[in-house]
Parts: C-alpha cells; structure tokens; sequence
C-alpha cells in the first residue's frame, strides 16, 4: 500500500485496481480537483478500478464537480464508508442527482463491510 498526497487529500492504492480515497476536511471540490483527482486515478490504477471513499470529513463540491466527480467510464464499483447522518446525506443527494449515470455504489457505516463488498466487485 502506498497513500499519496494530493492538493484536497490523500488516496491510498491498495491493489492495482483499488484505492481508498479521503478528501480533507473543507475542502471544496471543484472541476480543477476533480481534474487532478481523475488524473491520478488514471495514472495510479489499472482499469477497470474500484475506489473506496472514506468520508471522514466534511467537504463540499461545486455543481460542476458533482456532475463530474465519478464519470470516468475505468470507475467499477465505488463504496462509500458514510460515519454519521449528515456524511449519508449528502451522499445520497449525489447520487441521485446523478442517478441517469447508473454508478454502482453503496453506502456503508462500517469500512470492512464497505472493502468485503468491493472485493465482490474487483
């Protein structure tokens, strides 16, 4: 595992096609974070590539980043580790204001039940 260091946080390549995602807390992601963020995914991973985005903090996105964030068609499966009612929230808000782009994602409370699940899925 090696975790890189990116301007909104950090993300951790567990396996040639998996890595844990963290955004920092406040930031704000917009399409020029999402730029980097796509960037290295298609750098660092080996399509198709699962991504396991663990929200411990708080952040927001613009509007053009939430219609881009997980657009990249090498994007398998993505869970998502949601800790308490507001993280959850705002999970759901994005996913179904991009629902017509049928991501294969689910929400989960505990990351082991998140990662068993992704392994169904690399």
């Amino acid at each position: 595992m090696k975790t890189h260091r990116l301007s909104f946080g950090e993300i951790t390549i567990l396996k040639r096609n998996l890595a844990e995602v963290i955004i920092n807390e406040g930031v704000l992601m917009d399409i020029k974070t999402v730029e980097e963020y796509h960037s290295f995914l298609l750098t660092h991973l080996e399509a198709p590539f699962s991504l396991l985005v663990n929200k411990k903090f708080a952040y927001a996105y613009t509007y053009k980043a939430q219609k881009t964030i997980a657009t990249l068609k090498e994007i398998k499966a993505m869970a998502v580790v949601v800790e308490g009612f507001n993280a959850k929230l705002s999970t759901n808000f994005l996913i179904g204001m991009n629902k017509e782009k049928k991501w294969n994602i689910k929400t989960f409370r505990l990351r082991t039940e998140a990662m068993i699940w992704l392994e169904n899925h690399v």
